[in-house]
């Protein structure tokens, strides 16, 4: 795929950052909406949403840092290149949610309503983000020889000229999915933290799925799962932990 979308003089537009800026956009407005609609402090959304957006991409960086350990010692010249790029989207989804709880504590919120609140739109930036994936290049499946594929020409990160299978898409597909199945639970919610715990489930379960489906090896292994997946084992847990905990003030809706 082709990531510079335009470029005005030294103006490049790129289709990851695009994707990425068009996904917290949308998490935001559709998050104060919702705010709004259950009647929740909505003036408390864009510091929030801030909040989790900047330790998002803090968590991101650092777990990419984490996985890329061995090679920055041997390369400690390229240390700038391993600061500027790359990131790792389950740093970014432990991160916000660390920034996030912070930050209701310093607003005095009750996190889990706002948990619930924020992580269909999560969801729901994700699948704009992976599609800003797709256009970079990263996160590029295996190669195949079957339908559906796609071929890279000219992208930094893909082995260009050779069939993959294009696990970005099915990422973002997988992700609108979820966005919406989130919303459907919202409205049947009886307990604070059922949206979220169903987010952590359904998520880290799907992710585990499609990493068997992943090129991109030099992400790192721990044992014979790669780092997504020996993470998604503890983030579906306590997914499953969270649903069934009987600690939860009973509730309906958000």
């Amino acid at each position: 795929m082709h990531n510079e979308l335009w470029k005005i003089g030294p103006f490049t537009m790129y289709g990851y950052g695009t994707m990425i800026g068009i996904g917290i956009l949308c998490a935001y407005f559709l998050t104060e909406y919702r705010a709004r609609k259950y009647k929740l402090a909505y003036e408390h959304i864009f510091y929030l949403v801030i909040w989790s957006v900047l330790g998002g991409f803090l968590g991101a960086k650092l777990l990419f840092l984490l996985t890329e350990w061995k090679n920055i010692l041997q390369e400690p010249g390229e240390f700038l290149y391993y600061l500027t790029d790359g990131f790792v989207v389950y740093g970014g989804i432990l991160g916000g949610i660390l920034s996030g709880w912070l930050y209701c504590r310093k607003a005095n919120l009750e996190f889990l309503k706002y948990f619930d609140l924020v992580m269909p739109a999560v969801a729901l930036a994700q699948g704009f983000g992976r599609i800003g994936c797709f256009l970079a290049g990263c996160c590029y499946g295996r190669e195949t020889h079957h339908a559906p594929s796609v071929i890279f020409r000219i992208s930094e990160f893909a082995p260009n000229g050779i069939p993959l299978i294009p696990t970005q898409l099915y990422s973002s597909v997988l992700d609108f999915l979820l966005f919406g199945l989130l919303l459907w639970i919202a409205k049947r919610k009886i307990r604070d933290g059922q949206v979220a715990a169903a987010y952590l489930s359904f998520y880290s379960a799907g992710r585990f799925l499609l990493e068997f489906f992943r090129g991109d090896a030099e992400r790192g292994t721990i044992g014979f799962l790669s780092t997504s997946q020996f993470i998604a084992v503890f983030t579906g847990a306590a997914g499953v932990l969270l649903f069934l905990s009987p600690g939860f003030r009973r509730k309906r809706n958000i």
